[in-house]
């Protein structure tokens, strides 16, 4: 529920921004014009709320975007953050390296399935899945099959939105304004119909992984340098898996020599239980991607996490030894500041047992989502760790109004849940308590009733 700060209603109107002063910033994936006549101001946050400049606390109920899930100033990260940036604010990772990077990297191999023991950092997650792109072409040629360039995605999936990552996504919505990108197919989603209201990973659809034979027969082997897919997507509306389905497809890629690559950006460092989703289904990727909960979200970073194979035809084919194998980077990869958040998240994840906390919780976010169905307009609930999705009917033609407005009621009455498409997102810390879980159900159960 909200809470008002001890400042009048009027102390309270005269701070808040003037939409002048909202213009100079244009917003990313945000109504600006709607946003500065109605804007939504954040100046705080600690634990599992955000304050608004009105006062007001929210409950965070998407983790930021998918990135808190230790909740909001940890004090363990802010003294790692705070001593780092005291003691090397930059140094370059280009011919030059810096201590915390290397120990970062350790830390990333030692909590990655086992097979994955190189670690590249990027700036992001876009910048993660773009380089995973990269590095997959890259090897193939290396290899001397230069024809392997084709990439495969899936429908509803997101990479970022960087041209590679845009162009193996399979969100219309994010490619409709760009052209034309990289050379990408995709498979068919899995949300099919009589999975709806599923508890946990569907039962239907595992063959839709056969889909990849036809797109093999389609374009031949030895043309496809990748398959790439969110283990369980999120920002697609949290497509989740059927049971198998993943399996399946390891099983087709390691028969036509084709990498997988999983984009755990999301799922990585917790929210499906285990520490990552190639934990949580059983399948260990060529190449993984991660971002987020890297650093909990305070500082951005990104990193790509590759098995030995890859990495060492990269060392074998690089020529003289001075000469650069990958390149490929980004000034602030490895970035000393964001090391050190990377190091106190993952001390902070390890010790808490924060996995573990997800795991003992799911059950009753699971009971509690699932409350919802019967409710108008809604058509289907999916839900998998700590993220769940309400898919909401369309409001004629225009199928994001109405978890647009469902959004806006809910952050009205003191909780923060995510618009996207036509679903209602949810991903609450893994902190939060079964207390919080009720007040965030109770508030948006009464945010769909309410909108017509």
């Amino acid at each position: 529920m909200s809470k008002h700060a001890n400042t009048s209603d009027a102390q309270a109107l005269n701070d808040l921004p003037s939409r002048e002063s909202l213009e100079a910033f244009w917003m990313p994936y945000t109504g600006n014009r709607y946003f500065k006549d109605n804007p939504l101001i954040v100046t705080s946050a600690q634990g599992c709320y955000l304050t608004t400049q009105e006062g007001n606390t929210i409950f965070d109920g998407l983790s930021g975007l998918w990135c808190c899930g230790m909740g909001h100033g940890r004090p363990e990260i802010v003294e790692a953050v705070s001593k780092g940036i005291q003691t090397l604010d930059f140094s370059p990772s280009f011919q030059v390296g810096n201590d915390l990077a290397f120990k970062a990297a350790n830390k990333v191999k030692e909590l990655t399935p086992d097979g994955l023991d190189y670690v590249f950092f990027t700036n992001s997650g876009s910048d993660a899945a773009d380089t995973s792109l990269k590095m997959a072409r890259a090897y193939w040629r290396m290899k001397g099959q230069g024809t392997k360039t084709l990439f495969i995605g899936r429908a509803r999936g997101y990479h970022g939105v960087n041209y590679g990552g845009m162009s193996v996504g399979g969100i219309g919505a994010n490619r409709k304004l760009y052209g034309q990108g990289i050379e990408a197919d995709h498979l068919p989603h899995t949300c099919l119909e009589q999975n709806r209201f599923s508890k946990g990973l569907p039962e239907h659809g595992v063959e839709l992984a056969d889909r990849l034979e036809d797109l093999v027969a389609l374009h031949d082997a030895s043309n496809i340098a990748a398959v790439i897919v969110e283990p369980m997507s999120g920002s697609g509306g949290v497509v989740i898996p059927p049971k198998g389905y993943l399996n399946k497809l390891r099983a087709i890629c390691d028969k036509h020599n084709i990498l997988l690559i999983f984009d755990e950006v999301i799922t990585g460092f917790g929210r499906t239980g285990h520490a990552f989703g190639a934990d949580a289904f059983g399948v260990t990727p060529d190449i993984m991607t991660l971002a987020k909960g890297l650093t909990n979200g305070c500082i951005p970073m990104g990193a790509v996490v590759s098995s030995s194979e890859i990495y060492q035809t990269f060392m074998q084919n690089g020529g003289s030894e001075y000469n650069t194998e990958f390149p490929h980077g980004y000034t602030y990869s490895a970035h000393p500041v964001a090391c050190a958040a990377a190091l106190a998240a993952m001390e902070v994840f390890e010790e808490q047992k924060m996995a573990q906390k997800v795991a003992e919780l799911s059950p009753y976010f699971e009971q509690q989502i699932h409350q919802l169905k019967g409710l108008k307009h809604v058509v289907d609930i999916r839900n998998f760790g700590l993220a769940g999705a309400i898919e909401i009917d369309s409001f004629g033609n225009e199928p994001t109004k109405r978890p647009f407005e469902i959004f806006r009621r809910c952050w009205d009455k003191g909780m923060f849940v995510r618009c996207g498409g036509n679903t209602i997102q949810l991903a609450p810390p893994f902190i939060s308590t079964k207390a919080q879980v009720d007040e965030l159900f109770n508030v948006l159960s009464d945010a769909i009733v309410a909108t017509n």
